[in-house]
């Protein structure tokens, strides 16, 4: 560079070190790696399907069954161990000797679908004269929930059991701590002889004087005699929207009334949903729909009515058994309480390892047809009046079904799908069918109106993976990705590593928004006592949780629904591994506009980007300001939240200083940034959102 000056003019040499000073400020004379993302606004951009974004529910790793469901007995209704009797009553336990108590199932509930209740012969008495004499505090039996149960002080929970004995009673009910030694909450159950000589339902509401995460569920009794119980429960009364008043139209005569709504979902947990703003719920599997045998398949008549009458079932396929109180009307309530539009996987007469032939599918597609009634039918119609029953007078919106799980490559998936397509088509001419065939690379062989696309691989791979719909077809049904993650040794329990391939794998899909219409990421949760699948969004026991970095990933992808995408351009001095996608949007909340920019940094060194801002000839009517700046990183690619660190990879958000239509920010390695730009929306080209969407009729 020297010898070119000295043979050059000064004034040449002057312009030629100005360029050059400039030309280092941009692209660093250090050989640092440098990129520029220019983001156009001339446009009027390309708007991103409504339904982009949401979530998966199934039932794996306890995610209902002592998760999201709030009910805090594990074997309610002592069916767990099978009809055969005696049977294993896992996970109650017995207080007191053989001498003092014995306890068995026997078939004398008075539910029809669930035959199992439990016998308890006390055998002690508190009478002084009584040569066996009770134990101090009685002898019974225990619950210990799922993993234990989180009781805290000044909360409240409802206990109901149905109670039966050929003499007076006076039972015990008490949440104690794991051992016993600790009352917690505590009232009794007391009936005379013709009170409690049939089946009756007792019903408390307790009030905790301490707090215990390990808690347990007692039943006692100290005078002899024999005493059944069957379908114990006990809710937490502060769940999710409790307290919401809600309009409700009784059965005919049609009275209305004001009621208090408490729909038993977890309150933490479920919160933690709402704040993914999903737009839609996909239902509830998943393998969990088609079961390892038919037999132990989800069938969804057999999970709606009064709880007590729900005859339960074994889930073969993730091997624990589930009482089925969240079961198919809970389902469409949870999506309408968060928002979010249902989308009901039904079984097509599929398992893992037996196939109803097409020529005797057709009981299964009239269970589909009668699913959709009761979801959407009207309140006198047969299984629409079952739904109002329930509480719920008006129709769910029920816009999506998909027709099994995987199924495509199984003898009798596509004569059974059209079986069903055909028939819910004809009723039903407005429900958006889902095919398990992917459609990404060839077209299908038969009518759907989206296609199911799953990916679970490596973070290396699903990063090149955000290209995967560059070249699909822009004709013919569009994609519902179900299920997408990185799994392996690099993803761990949930690692930032993958949650930065998850992230360029949606910037991706936003990109092909015009052949993929949603994505939903896959476990969403795991109890922890119950790891059968790694990695999972949300992790929680009983009493706690929190979000992988997969979960916290999703958050930056909360606005991209029914926004509208605009072209960017993204060039670097070097191959670093980026990928960004620009988006606009109206806030509900402030009713102002916004640009996100979003960019993932996949690689190990920092980034100096400038972002530009290009409004062509409206670019000085075009004023930003207010620009916010949300990081997702942290000092190691594989590391992972945890109980004792739930925020350790979490997004940090601080205000961009010297924020404009030119902004130089830094990327640090392995890292997720958003930049929100608060716009003056007159000199903004936007797609207006589809005022039909919504999450209820």
């Amino acid at each position: 560079m020297g010898s070119f000056c000295a043979s050059c003019n000064a004034l040449f040499c002057f312009f030629f070190l100005v360029y050059s000073v400039y030309q280092c400020s941009v692209i660093g004379v250090d050989g640092g790696q440098v990129a520029q993302l220019t983001v156009d606004t001339k446009g009027p951009g390309r708007k991103i399907p409504e339904t982009m974004f949401g979530i998966f529910f199934e039932e794996i790793n306890h995610a209902g069954a002592g998760g999201l469901w709030a009910e805090l007995v594990s074997n309610r209704g002592f069916e767990a161990g099978g009809p055969t009797i005696p049977s294993n009553i896992d996970p109650w336990g017995i207080i007191g000797d053989e001498s003092s108590v014995v306890v068995a199932t026997d078939r004398s509930s008075p539910f029809e679908h669930n035959k199992l209740a439990l016998r308890m012969e006390v055998l002690c008495d508190d009478n002084s004269n009584s040569t066996n004499i009770c134990p101090a505090g009685g002898v019974g039996v225990y619950n210990p929930g799922y993993w234990g149960m989180n009781v805290e002080q000044g909360k409240w929970f409802t206990v109901v059991m149905y109670v039966r004995s050929e003499g007076a009673v006076n039972v015990s009910v008490a949440l104690t701590s794991s051992n016993g030694l600790q009352t917690l909450a505590a009232t009794n159950f007391v009936g005379n002889a013709c009170t409690v000589g049939n089946w009756t339902k007792f019903t408390a509401n307790l009030r905790a004087t301490a707090t215990n995460r390990n808690a347990r569920l007692q039943l006692t009794a100290t005078k002899k005699g024999v005493i059944w119980f069957d379908q114990v429960s006990v809710m937490p009364v502060d769940t999710y929207q409790f307290g919401k008043i809600s309009l409700f139209i009784c059965s005919l005569p049609y009275t209305t009334s004001l009621v208090t709504q408490n729909h038993n979902f977890r309150k933490d947990i479920t919160q933690m949903l709402a704040d993914l703003k999903p737009r839609f719920l996909r239902f509830p599997g998943g393998c969990f729909v088609e079961g390892d045998w038919l037999r132990n398949a989800f069938r969804w008549k057999q999970t709606v009515g009064p709880w007590e009458e729900r005859p339960g079932h074994f889930g073969d396929v993730w091997q624990y058994w589930t009482d089925d109180g969240l079961g198919y009307f809970e389902f469409l309530q949870l999506a309408e309480d968060i928002n979010a539009l249902p989308m009901w996987v039904v079984n097509n007469g599929l398992s893992h390892h037996d196939e109803v032939d097409t020529t005797s599918i057709g009981p299964f597609v009239q269970e589909a047809l009668d699913s959709i009634e009761f979801a959407r039918g009207a309140p006198n119609s047969t299984w629409g009046s079952l739904r109002a029953a329930m509480g719920h007078q008006d129709p769910f919106n029920l816009k999506y079904i998909a027709l099994g799980n995987e199924d495509c490559w199984k003898k009798n998936y596509r004569g059974n799908y059209m079986k069903f397509y055909d028939a819910i088509k004809r009723v039903y001419p407005d429900i958006k069918i889902i095919s398990n065939c992917d459609g990404s690379s060839r077209k299908l062989n038969h009518p759907a109106d989206f296609y199911d696309y799953h990916i679970y691989t490596s973070a290396v791979n699903l990063f090149t993976m955000a290209h995967q719909f560059d070249r699909t077809s822009r004709d013919g049904p569009k994609a519902f990705v179900s299920e997408y993650a990185v799994r392996g040794k690099e993803a761990g329990q949930g690692s930032l590593m993958a949650a930065l391939a998850e992230a360029a794998f949606l910037i991706g899909i936003e990109k092909n928004s015009d052949v993929v219409e949603m994505a939903s990421y896959a476990p969403l949760f795991v109890n922890s006592n119950d790891r059968t699948w790694n990695p999972d969004a949300i992790v929680f026991n009983a009493s706690h949780a929190f979000g992988t970095p997969s979960y916290w990933m999703q958050h930056f992808f909360r606005e991209s629904s029914g926004a509208t995408l605009l072209s960017s351009n993204l060039t670097t001095n070097s191959s670093s591994p980026l990928i960004a996608s620009a988006v606009t949007w109206k806030s509900s909340e402030d009713n102002n506009t916004y640009i996100r920019i979003k960019v993932v940094n996949f690689g190990n060194v920092s980034v100096t980007t400038r972002i530009s801002i290009d409004g062509g000839q409206q670019t000085n009517s075009l004023q930003l300001s207010a620009t916010m700046k949300t990081v997702l990183t942290s000092g190691n690619p594989l590391d992972e939240n945890s109980f004792k660190e739930p925020t350790k990879v979490a997004p940090v958000r601080s205000v961009l200083k010297d924020g404009g239509k030119d902004v130089d920010a830094e990327l640090p390695p392995y890292s997720f940034t958003a930049f929100d730009f608060l716009t003056d929306s007159s000199g903004l080209r936007t797609v207006e959102t589809d005022a039909s969407y919504k999450a209820s009729i």
